[in-house]
């Protein structure tokens, strides 16, 4: 056990080592303070700080290249029932819902590189960003442009927000970083509300920031640079000020763990910080070789063991029958015979068509095959019913189903320019931004503007408007309403047409499938979605437990059992499941 893990990593991510490659920024002696050399000149200190949104999205994300990301969202889109899979790459069958699954934080548990990997990389950034602000802040770092010292002040505040955001959403306490700290300190462990108020302070000081610099005078203020930030267009003071305020909407509403929680989120704040968010989707430029990657949407692109899509969430959209069915079966008769689940929708993001043949000629993924990029192109279909022979019989039956995910085929196949993974994607839907509005308008009373942002996506996907301005009315359709609100997870479940928080969550599920980290999780906790014993966060890794002096008998873990943090599963909820 290393006793001295927690400084080491400090030091190290003082110089951002592993993120950053030039040569003239290596660290000679790794026994002395060099952070006054390194983060000295703002050339220097600005070469650091722009290489550190790649390595915040490394964390979440994963690695640039083509292998499996290695972070633990494939855990969470396990547990939130948006992936099925058989294999325990990843951690993935450890995770099965319905099975006494914990979030397991023992000693050496085959999990440890997954759950660690996203904690220790997200303090990085932190710490990286607020050693830039301490050498400002001291003196030893001095800009002669005021518009570019309060650029770069901006650009790492929003690097602290962004990655104490997703600390709180994720892990139970953090440590938070603060300028002026030294660079052995560790500090505290907090309270993950804690943790997202810090998060939340340093967004709001990355937003006065910017509009310092847009007044200051000086040159190489905004924008900001798209080697920092790789969008296809460098951002303005405008259209960054945008981007943290869509985070800091999202972060407002994805902290709660419980339905109690997410009730009780500040949503005319979350509503405020929508309305002057993103105008437009969000894209990243990802490269195989520099970074970003594009996290799960490449491994899951079907037809493998890897990946298919559970019908707890999607079958919501059948209009066939099969969905009562099936929900009506026990649990360990789904799939007999070896048949997986398939479904009739209306919803054109689905295949359309009565039978299992038509679907596939409907819709078959390779036509995907193309190049040009996503604002330019995107698959017909967001999800394929696979060709027969390619059915993925292992595992439990419940997993099973015709359907892949194959909205991103064209960027796993060809990208922007015929190089597969490499490409404009997208990271931050404006429709996400748009249901995040919703749901606070519709726990506000306000369903006519509620029903305006839903019906925008619905309509456009196949669905009829919300004409019934309430949250009690069922979405229109009838028998073949869409989505379908179930209850139960066996002999007398039932399925009724949901309402208009129904409506909400699936346009928010459908069009943020497998795109922002981790969506489905983290949602489905709040609004109580989850199947129950469910695991409602990862425990701080063992490895920064041990380094901070803690026995084994105090190192835990979340959900279900014993060893773990209590009230750390989720109860049975809005579903019956």
């Amino acid at each position: 056990m290393r006793r001295n893990l927690i400084p080491y990593v400090a030091f190290l991510a003082a110089f951002g080592l592993g993120a950053c490659s030039d040569k003239s920024l290596e660290v000679t002696n790794p026994n002395s303070g060099e952070t006054q050399r390194v983060l000295g000149t703002p050339d220097d200190a600005e070469k650091l700080l722009g290489s550190y949104y790649k390595r915040w999205h490394r964390g979440l994300y994963g690695s640039a290249n083509p292998a499996p990301p290695g972070t633990l969202e494939g855990m969470a889109n396990i547990m939130s029932l948006q992936n099925y899979s058989s294999l325990n790459n990843e951690c993935q069958n450890s995770r099965y819902p319905f099975s006494g699954a914990s979030n397991g934080n023992a000693v050496g548990n085959n999990c440890a590189g997954d759950n660690s990997s996203t904690f220790q990389i997200e303090e990085e950034v932190g710490r990286v960003a607020s050693n830039f602000l301490s050498n400002l802040a001291s003196g030893d770092l001095v800009f002669t442009s005021a518009a570019r010292q309060a650029r770069d002040q901006a650009f790492a505040e929003f690097l602290r927000g962004m990655s104490l955001g997703y600390l709180a959403l994720i892990y139970d306490s953090a440590a938070v970083v603060t300028v002026g700290q030294a660079g052995d300190d560790p500090g505290q462990l907090r309270d993950y509300k804690e943790v997202m108020d810090s998060a939340s302070a340093a967004l709001q000081r990355a937003i006065d920031f910017t509009n310092a610099s847009s007044a200051a005078a000086g040159d190489q203020g905004f924008p900001i640079s798209n080697t920092w930030i790789p969008t296809p267009n460098s951002l303005s003071a405008t259209e960054f000020i945008k981007l943290i305020r869509s985070y800091r909407a999202m972060f407002r509403a994805q902290l709660a763990r419980t339905p109690a929680e997410r009730d009780a989120a500040n949503w005319d704040a979350i509503i405020a910080d929508a309305q002057a968010g993103i105008t437009a989707d969000h894209y990243n430029v990802t490269s195989t070789t520099n970074g970003p990657g594009g996290g799960w949407r490449r491994i899951y692109d079907g037809g493998s063991t890897w990946h298919q899509m559970p019908p707890f969430i999607i079958g919501m959209g059948d209009v066939s029958g099969n969905y009562l069915t099936w929900l009506n079966q026990s649990l360990l008769d789904r799939g007999n015979g070896n048949v997986s689940f398939f479904m009739v929708t209306p919803d054109l993001r689905f295949p359309q068509g009565a039978s299992r043949a038509a679907q596939q000629a409907d819709f078959d993924k390779t036509s995907c095959e193309i190049t040009g990029g996503q604002q330019n192109f995107s698959c017909r279909r967001y999800f394929t019913n696979r060709p027969t022979g390619s059915d993925q019989y292992t595992g439990n039956g419940w997993g099973w189903s015709n359907y892949d995910f194959n909205r991103f085929h064209w960027w796993a196949t060809k990208g922007d320019a015929g190089s597969a993974y490499n490409g404009t994607l997208i990271f931050y839907p404006k429709v996400a931004l748009d249901m995040l509005q919703a749901e606070g308008l519709i726990r506000k009373g306000q369903f006519s503007a509620a029903a305006a942002l839903i019906n925008a996506s619905r309509t456009k996907n196949g669905l009829p408007a919300l004409t019934a301005f309430d949250n009690t009315s069922p979405v229109p359709g009838g028998a073949d309403c869409v989505p379908k609100k179930p209850f139960g997870n066996g002999a007398g479940a039932t399925v009724t047409c949901g309402n208009m928080m129904e409506a909400m969550k699936w346009e928010y599920r459908m069009e943020d499938a497998f795109v922002q980290f981790a969506n489905w999780y983290l949602n489905g906790r709040g609004w109580g979605d989850l199947p129950e014993g469910t695991p409602l966060f990862w425990a701080v890794p063992y490895q920064e437990l041990q380094a901070r002096g803690y026995a084994a008998s105090a190192i835990y873990g979340a959900g279900l059992g014993a060893g773990n943090a209590p009230n750390s599963a989720a109860a049975k909820g809005t579903y019956g499941w």
